[in-house]
């Protein structure tokens, strides 16, 4: 019988590959993933709140307090007051914010096109279902 590593293993080291690749690209076009990914959802949904856009990034109030304060230095987004809630921040993209977007977007899809080349769209769908699978499975799930 042969030892192979753990698909656990190879999975997670490729991970690390593609993310250290699409940092690497995205900074190159003066971004990095937290900032593409706040831009994307602010974007996405546009007059979304801290809170929702904190949601949609995956990550806590306080971290994407302290990315929005940056992001706000360099003038990319602006906050104001929502008008129905007083309390919460809406987050909107400025002309400049635009700019960066379509900039990290442009690099992202030549990113993925860079990770789809060689593969065919079956392919491309078949590595989608064996990834749901094998995350279903890491949570247990059947």
């Amino acid at each position: 019988m042969t030892r192979s590593t753990p698909i656990g293993l190879e999975l997670a080291s490729a991970a690390r590959a593609v993310e250290r690749a699409f940092d690497e690209a995205l900074a190159a076009a003066g971004g990095s993933r937290p900032v593409w990914l706040t831009l994307l959802a602010v974007k996405t949904r546009r007059g979304a709140n801290q809170r929702a856009i904190a949601e949609e990034v995956g990550v806590q109030g306080p971290t994407l307090t302290h990315h929005l304060n940056a992001m706000e230095r360099s003038g990319l987004i602006v906050r104001r007051r929502d008008e129905a809630n007083r309390r919460m921040h809406v987050v909107e993209l400025t002309d400049a914010g635009e700019a960066a977007f379509e900039r990290l977007r442009a690099a992202a899809v030549a990113f993925d096109r860079r990770l789809r080349r060689g593969l065919t769209d079956a392919d491309t769908t078949r590595l989608r279902e064996l990834l749901g699978r094998v995350a279903a499975n890491a949570v247990g799930v059947r």
